[in-house]
């Protein structure tokens, strides 16, 4: 009876502050989530506060103040996820500045990515400068900028992705099938094309300052793609030479301007002179393998186009397929890139003018003609001598040598006593 009693008591207790009970764990349900959402909103405050800060200190106020405004703005999230939080087997190639990796953004749509490494002012500085030079510029034969990202640590840049590597790779990749005559003449002339646009065509002149064989990409149909801008300069049309510390590449930069600090749009004809040789000898620029006078190839073809044995240094599948005219007129524009005087060489507008009369050239009837005459004369030759001394213009007697060589160090900013 008393158990009764107490329980019945107990239940009307029970009952009576039931809603009170409730209303405590709801309320302290209520201050769990209030804190959480407390603690999450400061979090991200925190991480707002830092990417503005990031944004800022990787020049984001430069290009308001440059007027630019890229294609796209990406998240540090869309490219975190699009290179599966830049994962080694991602990593397309390394450089001086920085890691490419491939991406893959919504809809399998496939981009290359560049994040920097950790930079001082001076590589931010770079950075922009990249940035601002390649929205200017729309064209075929140059890699497309996409966009960038400027909240993480070190800024992204995003770009089309070329499937096929660096021409340097295909140049020095032995047994390579497709890289004919035809298509070394069509690159050549691609790239030339695309230098005259930068220098004469585009809103503002641009000298890219480093031109060489792995800075021009190939995509999927072997079309070429000019790539790295870091180094590259903005021209006033009222200002034709930028007075600046030199930078270059081993063995492409062109001797004048390492002389004077004067940097012009002909010290690009110099460096894709280098590139030309590359394509006519398959062989570097700078080899310390090779005996000392060969060492240098801007030295050793022109030497070796004043003693007439320039058939010598060429790869043999070039010679087998290029008739005598177009070799010559080939090797004789490469002279004229590579005169120590800038006044003296032709513009880029020249040279991609004079390539693409040679391609046209390999396409006339009269070529096969020409083609066949060639291969008799290399016949004969080869069983009269054990290498060819082949004069290639009368011009030749008047060649002009580079004296000495010009190696200076691959991607090397190199400090002169010329101005700044």
């Amino acid at each position: 009876m008393y158990t009764k009693a107490f329980s019945y008591v107990h239940g009307t207790f029970a009952l009576k502050h039931l809603p009170y009970i409730y209303l405590n764990s709801f309320g302290f349900l209520g201050l769990l989530i209030c804190a959480t959402w407390l603690h999450f909103g400061f979090k991200r405050r925190k991480l707002i506060k830092f990417r503005d800060k990031f944004f800022q200190q990787n020049g984001g106020h430069l290009l308001s103040v440059e007027n630019v405004e890229p294609s796209k703005i990406f998240t540090a999230e869309e490219l975190e996820k699009a290179t599966s939080n830049f994962s080694e087997d991602r990593i397309l190639g390394r450089g001086g500045y920085g890691v490419v990796y491939r991406g893959i953004l919504p809809g399998n749509h496939l981009v290359a990515i560049k994040k920097s490494r950790i930079m001082d002012e001076g590589q931010i500085e770079q950075f922009i400068n990249e940035v601002v030079i390649l929205t200017q510029i729309n064209h075929r034969n140059v890699v497309k900028l996409l966009g960038c990202c400027l909240e993480t640590e070190v800024p992204l840049l995003v770009y089309e992705y070329v499937s096929n590597g660096t021409l340097l790779h295909h140049i020095h990749k032995s047994g390579i099938s497709w890289l004919s005559w035809e298509n070394r003449l069509r690159i050549a002339s691609e790239v030339a094309g695309a230098l005259a646009y930068l220098h004469s065509a585009a809103s503002m002149p641009i000298i890219h300052r480093d031109i060489k064989s792995a800075n021009i990409l190939l995509d999927d149909t072997y079309i070429t793609k000019v790539s790295d801008f870091g180094a590259s300069r903005l021209v006033s049309l009222d200002q034709p030479q930028v007075s600046t510390l030199v930078q270059g590449t081993l063995g492409c930069l062109d001797p004048e301007y390492f002389r004077t600090s004067h940097l012009t749009e002909k010290s690009d004809v110099y460096s894709f002179g280098i590139v030309l040789i590359e394509l006519l000898t398959g062989k570097r620029p700078i080899c310390s393998e090779r005996p000392q006078e060969e060492r240098n190839l801007a030295t050793y073809f022109i030497m070796s186009m004043k003693e007439n044995r320039l058939f010598q240094i060429l790869e043999p599948r070039v010679v087998r397929e290029g008739s005598l005219e177009q070799l010559q007129t080939f090797a004789e524009l490469v002279r004229r890139c590579l005169r120590m005087k800038g006044e003296e060489q032709p513009t880029m507008k020249e040279v991609a003018m004079e390539l693409e009369g040679l391609r046209k050239f390999t396409k006339h009837p009269w070529a096969n003609h020409h083609q066949q005459y060639h291969e008799e004369t290399m016949s004969l030759m080869s069983e009269s001598s054990d290498h060819y001394d082949v004069p290639l213009s009368p011009h030749n007697a008047n060649t002009t040598e580079i004296s000495g060589p010009y190696s200076l160090g691959s991607n090397t900013i190199f400090p002169t006593n010329g101005p700044r």
